[in-house]
């Protein structure tokens, strides 16, 4: 059984027992949370597709931590006027195991 939900404005194809990294959402470590945003729900045998969403069908999963991806650096560079600008950023995200579909 597998499910495509959406969260933070991307969507993830997700069964029972995956980890995914969603952007960050508001819990501590070890809460769980309810995804009600499904689009796809569907097995080998059986598959159900929203329009947009499929209504009364959410996926549940455990918050496992919340951190901050790598790194990046944004250099900006313009070419004869001695412009030169280096900002870093490191992206928030929520770590998550998928309990039930």
């Amino acid at each position: 059984m597998f499910a495509i939900i959406e969260s933070g404005g991307k969507q993830y194809l997700v069964s029972e027992g995956d980890k995914i990294q969603v952007e960050k959402l508001d819990g501590e470590a070890g809460s769980t949370i309810t995804f009600d945003k499904v689009l796809f729900m569907g097995d080998d045998q059986t598959q159900t597709v929203g329009k947009p969403v499929i209504s009364g069908k959410t996926v549940e999963g455990k918050i496992l931590t919340q951190g901050r991806g790598d790194k990046i650096r944004i250099f900006k560079y313009k070419a004869k006027s001695k412009y030169r600008r280096t900002q870093g950023h490191r992206q928030a995200f929520t770590e998550i195991e998928i309990v039930k579909l």
